[in-house]
């Protein structure tokens, strides 16, 4: 109980000891306040004469029609009015409250509407910030037109090769067994200027293309060639992995839906069908076998990262399609995966992409 009454008496004291305005400053605040009325109504009619302009703009390009567009001006008139009445009135309280009190005030809480940053909240002592923190250090200036959007791009599905003279139906690589995995990133960029039809997609992705042979065998590098030969032992695992990093480059079609806000209009893709061909250029990272077996009772995981002759630039052909951010993705290199082979490997993949 002891503890809490010397607390109780030394916030008292500190309190006390907290001096007021002087006259001097609660007058200059005053004049300051005074400023600040006559800046409102500029600021107000400033905002009415951009959003007058944005809707001339939407009206010439046919968006909206000469009664819509009356209609929206008359709205925006409206409420610029009611701001700069609702806004006077809480800066004249507050020259009301500083009048009253002759500055005398210890301790004031602000929402000060009328800074050119924003909304500023925060603690004043005597009328000067001990904390504050303005709107603008973390609201980000919404755009009128967003033209280009970023997605998280995710795929992964089966792989396989298309080997010269061979059906994929005699691949030597197990169908469930080679898969392939990418994540990127990428942006969408509108083409048109009032449409959404036509979309503009580039980024950068890193691809995992995975091949699993078949029939217990496994990759040999013998100098400028690379084939497949059988395995001594018997493989639990055999698996070559290419490691790339790529720049995809689509074409996206499809319809969206036309939003319009406030402040601003967006097109959605949201539940709109999506289709996108292309292609992409690269290069390999590297190159790696893992071989699993065991030998005189005890398993062995051989992990061998080599070059294997595959083919250091990387290009090939590319295409989506689907709703929204679910899609059916394809790729196919039109490099071969081994340099210099007698007979020559494309790699291909067919799996799901999500762009997030």
């Amino acid at each position: 109980m002891k503890n809490y009454i010397k607390i109780l008496t030394l916030f008292i004291a500190l309190i006390a000891t907290i001096p007021s305005y002087t006259q001097d400053d609660y007058e200059e605040k005053i004049e300051v306040l005074k400023a600040q009325k006559e800046k409102i109504t500029e600021q107000e009619k400033e905002a009415l004469k951009q959003e007058v302009k944005d809707i001339n703009k939407r009206l010439e390009r046919g968006d909206i029609s000469e009664e819509e567009a009356d209609v929206l001006k008359e709205t925006a008139a409206k409420k610029r009015a009611l701001n700069i009445e609702n806004r006077l009135a809480i800066v004249q309280n507050q020259i009301d409250l500083l009048e009253r009190n002759r500055g005398k005030i210890l301790v004031l809480i602000e929402a000060d509407t009328t800074s050119q940053d924003g909304v500023r909240l925060g603690i004043d002592i005597n009328g000067r910030p001990a904390f504050s923190f303005s709107e603008r250090n973390w609201r980000r200036d919404i755009k009128y037109d967003r033209r280009t959007y970023s997605d998280l791009v995710i795929a992964f599905g089966l792989n396989n090769a298309i080997i010269e003279g061979q059906s994929i139906n005699d691949s030597p690589y197990r169908v469930g067994g080679s898969r392939f995995f990418e994540i990127g990133w990428q942006w969408r960029t509108r083409v048109f200027q009032n449409s959404n039809w036509l979309r503009f997609n580039y980024g950068f992705s890193f691809q995992f293309n995975g091949l699993k042979p078949d029939n217990n065998q496994f990759f040999v590098q013998d100098g400028q060639e690379t084939r497949l030969e059988t395995f001594d032992l018997e493989l639990e695992k055999s698996k070559l992995r290419m490691d790339n990093l790529v720049f995809p480059v689509h074409l996206e079609f499809g319809p969206s839906r036309y939003r319009e806000y406030e402040n601003n209009f967006r097109y959605s893709l949201r539940r709109q069908p999506r289709f996108g061909i292309g292609g992409y250029g690269g290069i390999n990272l590297g190159t790696r076998q893992k071989l699993k077996y065991t030998e005189d009772g005890n398993r062995i995981k051989d992990k061998l990262k080599r070059d294997y002759n595959t083919n250091n630039l990387i290009y090939g052909l590319s295409a989506f399609v689907g709703v929204e951010g679910v899609l059916l993705y394809a790729k196919y290199d039109l490099n071969p995966i081994f340099k210099d082979a007698e007979v020559k490997q494309n790699n291909i993949s067919l799996g799901l992409r999500f762009d997030l």
